[in-house]
């Protein structure tokens, strides 16, 4: 009886542990279905987001920023500079110009959009800082308003490096 009882009592431990463990961030592979509202405005709004970050963020395409970035475009991330000069300054140092893919290559979450705000969210692995073996999940979001058809403002939650 005692046997079964330490059994039991070790299984609730274990249940109970598991219970509370992180639930793995996983991306939707239906990206067109995120782009798309029924509000032609959100839908339109979501398209630049979309295109600006599988053309100039992910496809290098620097020489495009002028088509989706406002020329006093505002950045909130403490590591890059404020301007749409600056932006593309700043990324021409990293990003080399590549073919652009059909849909966005980081994995992404979700894709919202409300009034002038564009958000996308992403998963983003990390190492366990216990651990440095182990990987964990979490999301990371790009927010952007847009003005005039054009991005003018952007956050995300970089800390200076």
């Amino acid at each position: 009886m005692i046997t079964i009882l330490r059994t039991m009592a070790l299984m609730a431990i274990l249940v109970s542990a598991l219970a509370h463990a992180q639930v793995t961030v996983v991306a939707n592979t239906n990206q067109e279905l995120m782009v798309s509202s029924p509000d032609p405005t959100l839908a339109a709004n979501k398209r630049l987001v979309y295109d600006f970050w599988r053309e100039v963020f992910e496809g290098g395409h620097m020489e495009r920023a002028e088509k989706y970035l406002t020329e006093s475009y505002i950045q909130h991330n403490p590591n890059v500079p404020t301007g749409r000069a600056a932006f593309v300054a700043f990324f021409s140092k990293f990003a080399k110009a590549k073919p652009i893919e059909a849909h966005i290559k980081a994995p992404l979450v979700t894709m919202t959009a409300e009034g002038d705000i564009v958000i996308l969210s992403f998963v983003r692995e990390n190492s366990d800082p216990k651990d440095n073996a182990h990987k964990y999940t979490t999301t990371w979001f790009d927010m952007f308003r847009i003005e005039g058809g054009k991005i003018a403002e952007h956050w995300d939650p970089a800390t200076k490096q």
